[in-house]
């Protein structure tokens, strides 16, 4: 059991507001279109801000929790990814101008934090509790995987998404975006701008990746302070790699194939987890060095055989792939 003194906590998550505050700053002193250089810089630091934790685990933990760290980091940074295409389809779709993503970013992570950290403390109580937690939450990701890769080949459904619809409805929403304001004034009365349905786009995004990522991550590790870790710098260095990648994204065709398969198996691992403990000592689990390597594995089959493909045929596309059929037809789809 790793043993985290409330100093380490206290001084890790003020590590984690300190890197929001400064990306919030950034986003409402400075509004502007962030650029390659920019992203860049911003995208190592974070990775080499992630990688210095992993590398403390190491030291003052030990070897295990230091792997059960990286690779903890590296499921929360590919499904991160996934959630990139669904920021771009988002934009996308909404016309969101350059110098506003940065602010919708920003809020899009703080969001994520906030409900992964719920989640979070909600898993882990639960698994602490109730040990058939684990059967569960397998099955929840070997679900999400089957239906990650049945419709691998769309994009999810943004303007007939349910909160978006809602908010549409209660909410009078107007043409401009008013120079980047959530809220403007017409003919007197106040009303949303297209800023404001984003956000709530985005947040309902949030939430059904917490849903996903949460369990996938306490199939590597059951530490809290693992999960809460992995997460948080994961999605910190989001913002910046959005920019940085998001000319690349439409050539990963294949990454929602891999993270189904990801998916997949760490939901196998849970299960036979939750055998080994409640069933019988002789089911044999696996081990997180051996999820290390096939979560790499996975990702870098995906990314080369995506990157050769689109190499060959310009014509073809990624998708973000969704969890349900779109009601769209798919030639209207991006």
């Amino acid at each position: 059991m790793l043993e985290i003194d409330a100093l380490t906590w206290g001084v890790t998550i003020g590590l984690v507001v300190l890197l929001l505050a400064v990306d919030l700053v950034l986003a409402a002193v400075r509004p502007h279109k962030v650029g390659f250089g920019e992203a860049t810089a911003w995208s190592v630091f974070y990775i080499l801000v992630a990688v210095g934790f992993g590398v403390w685990m190491w030291m003052a933990h030990g070897n295990q929790y230091g792997t059960e760290y990286f690779a903890g980091y590296i499921v929360e940074k590919s499904l991160s990814v996934d959630n990139l295409f669904v920021f771009v389809i988002i934009m996308t779709t909404f016309a969101v101008q350059e110098e506003h993503q940065h602010k919708v970013l920003t809020f899009g992570i703080v969001l994520a934090l906030i409900m992964r950290a719920i989640f979070i403390f909600l898993g882990a109580t639960l698994l602490s509790l109730f040990s058939f937690m684990f059967l569960l939450f397998g099955l929840l990701l070997i679900f999400t995987a089957v239906q990650l890769f049945r419709h691998r080949d769309e994009d999810p459904d943004v303007e007939n998404n349910a909160v978006v619809r809602g908010a549409r409805r209660f909410i009078p929403i107007s043409a401009d975006y008013d120079g980047g304001k959530l809220f403007t004034k017409e003919n007197g009365k106040r009303i949303g701008t297209p800023l404001l349905i984003v956000l709530v786009a985005i947040g309902g995004v949030d939430l059904l990746f917490a849903l996903d990522s949460i369990p996938a991550v306490f199939g590597v590790t059951e530490e809290p302070f693992i999960v809460f870790t992995a997460n948080a710098f994961a999605l910190l260095g989001l913002r910046a790699l959005f920019f940085l990648v998001k000319g690349l994204l439409d050539r990963l065709i294949y990454l929602s194939t891999g993270l189904a398969l990801i998916l997949a198996f760490i939901g196998v691992k849970l299960i036979l987890h939750w055998l080994h403990v409640d069933i019988s000592e002789s089911v044999p689990e696996i081990a997180t060095p051996v999820s290390l390597g096939v979560i790499l594995g996975v990702l870098t089959i995906v990314t080369v055989a995506s990157l050769v493909k689109t190499r060959n045929d310009k014509t073809v596309k990624a998708k973000a792939g969704s969890l349900r059929a779109s009601k769209r037809p798919a030639d209207e789809q991006r």
